[in-house]
């Protein structure tokens, strides 16, 4: 007779864990094993990562998950390298070669000449290898079957590109840009604008919103420790809009605060306030031009 595997007891655990998510890995593969190893309820991730992408995953669990669409907008940074002379059909080494042709002598000059193109608000017709959806389906779905279909080109933004470094057939690159940017994309629209194709061989994120990677911050480095130390490693749930202000909730209202009465307040209007009852944070909330503290998002901590 065989041992049944122990049923893990899932707890109502909240905070934020700034994960170095690893290569070969997916998103969703990295989520499900921190929650694992926390024996969290609940998590989600804020902003995918494909598997051949490393760097910075925040998780976020139990009541932060009510915080996380705030990363999935924010600005990301990203550092990457692309190979030039050949595309692939998903734009990095996962895919089949596309398309070949030579390299242009590269240098400083023109290398920077090119990347100045691309820096501010730009438009980027999103790949055929990506999450986005039409008629219901996901375009990689489509693509896989080799089927493409037109896509509109649509604003983001580049806030900062800076070269790296250079060989004869590759960059590269340190890119911040805003939600919305495909790397890959822009890989291969610098490689055309230097005269040739590319893909990218190397993406890795640094930063999200305020958060920056903590390199040591490994699935096996969680693994190595005990349930109390991980524990330590969590920010508080606030923690993806901890830099909205904060304010202390209305004397005698923090129960009404938590069931998502309004109170009166002394404040100027705000839209976003982080409400705290001493140390303990409430949620978010606004302000309104009548003076009125409306709860939008309440922790149940």
């Amino acid at each position: 007779m065989t041992n049944k595997a122990q049923k893990i007891i899932r707890r109502p655990l909240s905070g934020v864990f700034l994960l170095n998510k690893p290569l070969g890995v997916s998103s969703n593969g990295a989520l499900q094993r921190v929650r694992w190893l926390f024996r969290a309820q609940k998590a989600g991730h804020t902003g995918a990562l494909d598997p051949l992408a490393s760097g910075l995953l925040p998780i976020c669990l139990g009541e932060a998950t009510k915080f996380s669409h705030y990363l999935l907008d924010s600005v990301k940074r990203y550092q990457t390298t692309i190979q030039l002379g050949n595309s692939t059909t998903t734009g990095d080494t996962e895919g089949d070669v596309l398309l070949e042709g030579a390299v242009p002598e590269l240098n400083l000059e023109n290398i920077e000449q090119v990347l100045a193109q691309f820096r501010g608000d730009i438009h980027q017709v999103p790949p055929m290898y990506s999450a986005l959806k039409k008629d219901g389906r996901p375009l990689y779905e489509l693509a896989r079957k080799g089927i493409e279909i037109e896509r509109e080109a649509r604003p983001i933004t580049i806030l900062a590109i800076e070269l790296l470094s250079y060989t004869e057939t590759s960059i590269t690159l340190d890119v911040t840009c805003s939600k919305g940017t495909y790397i890959r994309v822009l890989g291969e629209d610098i490689a055309e604008a230097l005269g040739t194709f590319g893909h990218l061989t190397y993406l890795h994120r640094i930063q999200t919103g305020h958060f920056d990677l903590i390199p040591s911050y490994t699935i096996e480095y969680l693994e190595s420790l005990t349930e109390q130390e991980r524990e330590a490693l969590l920010l508080p749930a606030f923690a993806p809009v901890q830099h909205f202000t904060q304010i202390q909730v209305p004397e005698g209202r923090a129960e009404y605060f938590s069931r998502g009465m309004e109170s009166n307040i002394d404040h100027d209007a705000e839209a976003q306030v982080l409400v705290f009852d001493g140390e303990k944070c409430l949620g978010l909330a606004e302000i309104t031009d009548k003076k009125r503290l409306v709860p939008k998002r309440v922790l149940n901590l």
